[in-house]
Parts: structure tokens; C-alpha cells; sequence
């Protein structure tokens, strides 16, 4: 899996938050996708990229992501200082507080990458939307995760097969899906005079 970094894409995390460690959610996947994002922010800051923080405060007092609930907060790792905090009640950071596609377009950036949680949910959403406003959209899929959902037919699927199918719904139509580690390559790969050159992994 390869990826390619065009101009100087911001790093969009998606609803990092302390409350998707709540039992209630159900079961999860993807145990690296924390230690991923974490790679990617860093990686984003030392490079002096724009970097996003996405956090909904859900409009349901019982949710774990309500503001006035602990889970509410972005996870500890989340250290370095955005160059933009997003606060939304939906699943688009499109559609959120400050306006994301304005702040990006006012600042000339043409390419997105969207990590965070979950997987199937509010970072599939924002992907789409993101393509749909012509951006370059990368997405991150291994610095994502989800949880076992029940379809309306009654059939349960677990969360690496809505992992699975959101990659199959996003790829080569919305977005582009690499990895973490294809990002991190090929960020190395412009910092040493190769800009907008493919790097990553088979």
C-alpha cells in the first residue's frame, strides 16, 4: 500500500475522545489505532503541518461524549497544539464549529488526511464529504477503529468488517486508503527533497 502527499495536507483527528472507552459502545477493533494517531500527530507537528482536532459534544445528556461527561475530553496523547479545534453534533467535521472547509480553503490547503473513531462513522462521513468538496482526501485506516454493529435485518457484523467496508466504499471514489505507515514514509519522503513522490509498503 502506497501513499502520495500532495502540497501540504492537514491531519483531520476525528473524535480522538476518552468516552469511546466506554463498555457501552460494545466490542472494538484495531487495539494499534490509538498508538497510530499518536504517530501521525507527532510526525504532523514536527513537520509544521496543519493539524485538526475534530470532538463532538453530543446533544444526548446519557451519551459518554456529552460535554459535561469526562469522556467528553480528547484522548491524553493528543499533546501537541492544533492549528484548529472543530467541535460538531454530527458526523461530518464539515459540518461543525469553526467552519472546517472555510479555514482550510483560507489557508490554501487542498488535501486532507482523516484519522480517528470511529471508523464506519464520523471519519467515513467526513472522508466522503471532504471528497465531495473536491479535496484530496487520504485516509488513514489503520489509525481507526469501530465497534460491532446489528444491521436492521438482524445480522450482526463485527468491527473489522464495517472496517473492511468502509475501504472498500471510500477507496479510489471518496478518498484514498493507505496506512499509517505509508503516510509516515512518505512524509520522510518530502522531507528529503522527493515532495509529492509515492512512498509506503507493499
Amino acid at each position: 500500500m502506497r501513499a502520495t502527499l500532495r502540497a501540504r495536507p492537514a491531519l483531520v483527528v476525528v473524535d480522538a475522545q476518552e468516552g469511546f472507552d466506554d463498555p457501552s459502545w460494545g466490542p472494538t477493533n484495531n487495539p494499534a489505532c490509538d498508538e497510530n494517531i499518536a504517530r501521525l500527530v507527532t510526525a504532523w507537528s514536527e513537520h509544521g503541518l496543519p493539524l485538526v482536532y475534530v470532538r463532538h459534544d453530543s446533544a444526548m445528556p446519557g451519551s459518554p461524549l456529552h460535554p459535561s461527561r469526562p469522556g467528553n475530553r480528547l484522548r491524553p496523547y493528543l499533546r501537541a497544539t492544533p492549528d484548529l479545534l472543530v467541535t460538531k453534533q454530527v458526523n461530518s467535521s464539515f459540518h461543525g464549529t469553526p467552519d472546517l472547509h472555510a479555514w482550510l480553503s483560507a489557508a490554501g490547503t487542498t488535501g486532507i488526511v482523516v484519522c480517528g473513531i470511529t471508523t464506519n462513522h464520523c471519519c467515513e462521513t467526513t472522508a466522503r464529504v471532504g471528497g465531495n468538496l473536491g479535496y484530496d482526501v487520504l485516509f488513514a485506516v489503520d489509525a481507526t477503529r469501530t465497534f460491532d454493529r446489528t444491521g436492521p435485518d438482524g445480522t450482526r457484523l463485527s468491527a473489522d468488517e464495517l472496517v473492511r467496508a468502509t475501504a472498500t466504499n471510500l477507496h479510489g471514489e471518496f478518498a484514498e486508503v493507505v496506512t499509517t505507515d505509508a503516510l509516515l514514509e512518505a512524509l520522510a519522503g518530502t522531507s528529503s527533497g522527493t515532495r509529492g513522490a509515492s512512498a509506503g509498503q507493499e
